[in-house]
């Protein structure tokens, strides 16, 4: 096994990227796109719904929270299934669920139906995350993964800016039941296209990888500093996500006005933002390896900071009157928390052996979304009780906010997965094999 560095994680020797690599990543881009425009439709439709089915800022922050139910437990146990079953068959099945469960919003349905197929959904999109980076590692090496875990990100801005204003559309002309029956058929004609052209990265071979890797013990593993550094730093961004995904609109609709059509257009800035700063970061952290920065600084630090300084811009939003400079903090602030994305899953598979790789990455995955059923909730706890609809947004929103800066100066004191990655090769008798 050729030696790692400890300023960085490059190898002596760079394994070629093999053909097809980006054809795999762009499929996989498009699995992320479908699978953001089926967690941001509730929170599109959110107004129309809470008018049809009568529902008040608890009821609907409950609907919101309801989609994360299973998601964490289904994808820990998607990820060891994934350890022994080639990744391309389990991207299959999981699109398969979620084309199906948007199927019965078409007919009338209340909320209790409403809620059951958000949990199967969520259930289904749980493990997707974890999943689609572990199969897209198969196709590169360790120092060239920063820029296809980005645009694996990017599919998630990408399905909420393509996706925003024509489901919005959908809602408007049509009503809020078509939208749903419109993600199901998207999910099956991607389902389609991968099942003619989706295929198994030849970089870690399933059944060899399982076979005759020495492994590191999961407590060591999800103990590491490291490990409990990226579940810490992403639980608050995803904090900011799953408010962004359940309540952005209807605060630019009750809270500050906007109607239905306008809040469609201004929703999808933050993900136009967030796009500019995932690509930015996974170039940039591409960049900064290649010239021989440590992974500590070119990925830990590189992600973590955003995090601060979003979380302290969120924090001025009660304090300015303008709903203009209220909309353009809440951009920026929830923007910044795209860089964190880029980062962890590499750092994560740079000290994990191969063949736990899926796993591992479902359980980190599976903890920060614990943030999503807390967030909506929460949220809509605070605009229950709350003087005003406004006060309660941003009684949410400064919640949001210092969560953010506190899991932005952990992820600055614990990601050290240069250092993580030594270690645990020192610790084993038998090297492991990283990949």
């Amino acid at each position: 096994m050729a030696p790692t560095t400890l300023k960085g994680t490059s190898r002596a020797t760079s394994k070629p990227t093999p053909k097809g690599a980006w054809k795999i990543t762009f499929l996989l881009f498009l699995f992320m796109l479908v699978n953001f425009a089926d967690k941001i439709v509730v929170g599109l439709a959110g107004v129309p719904i809470m008018t049809e089915l009568n529902l008040n800022p608890e009821q609907f922050g409950l609907l919101g929270s309801s989609f994360f139910f299973l998601f964490s437990i289904a994808a820990i146990v998607v990820g060891f299934i994934v350890n022994r079953i080639a990744a391309r068959w389990v991207l299959l099945v999981l699109a398969l669920i979620w084309a199906l469960a948007q199927f019965p919003m078409l007919g009338t349905v209340g909320f209790t139906t409403l809620l059951i197929c958000r949990v199967i959904l969520g259930a289904g999109e749980g493990p997707a995350a974890s999943v689609a980076i572990h199969a897209v590692y198969k196709w590169f090496p360790d120092e060239k993964r920063a820029l296809p875990t980005a645009i694996l990100s990017q599919g998630s801005a990408f399905g909420v800016i393509l996706a925003v204003p024509a489901l919005n559309w959908v809602i408007v002309n049509y009503g809020w039941h078509y939208a749903f029956g419109a993600l199901g058929i998207v999910g099956l004609a991607w389902s389609a296209a991968w099942l003619m052209l989706g295929q198994e990265g030849p970089l870690a071979e399933v059944g060899a990888a399982t076979a005759s890797e020495q492994r590191v013990p999961y407590l060591q593993l999800l103990t590491s500093r490291t490990f409990v550094g990226c579940v810490m730093a992403t639980f608050g961004a995803y904090w900011a996500l799953s408010l962004g995904l359940t309540w952005f609109t209807p605060f630019l609709v009750k809270g500050l006005g906007f109607s239905q059509q306008q809040a469609g257009f201004i929703s999808i800035m933050p993900w136009i933002f967030g796009a500019f700063v995932v690509i930015t970061t996974g170039w940039l952290s591409q960049l900064l390896m290649a010239r021989g920065v440590s992974t500590r600084m070119a990925r830990g630090v590189l992600g973590a900071t955003p995090l601060v300084i979003g979380g302290a811009l969120m924090a001025t939003m009660p304090h300015v009157d303008a709903a203009s400079a209220k909309i353009a903090l809440l951009v920026v602030g929830s923007g910044l928390c795209g860089s964190i994305y880029v980062v962890c899953p590499p750092m994560i598979g740079e000290f994990t052996p191969v063949g736990q790789r899926g796993a591992a990455m479902a359980i980190y995955g599976a903890l920060y979304t614990l943030s999503g059923i807390l967030a909506p909730v929460v949220m809509g706890k605070m605009i229950q009780n709350a003087g005003s609809l406004l006060d309660g947004y941003m009684s949410g929103f400064t919640i949001n906010a210092v969560i953010m800066v506190l899991s932005g100066l952990l992820g600055l004191a614990l990601l050290w997965p240069n250092t993580e990655r030594a270690r645990l090769q020192a610790q084993q008798a038998v090297a492991p094999e990283f990949a």
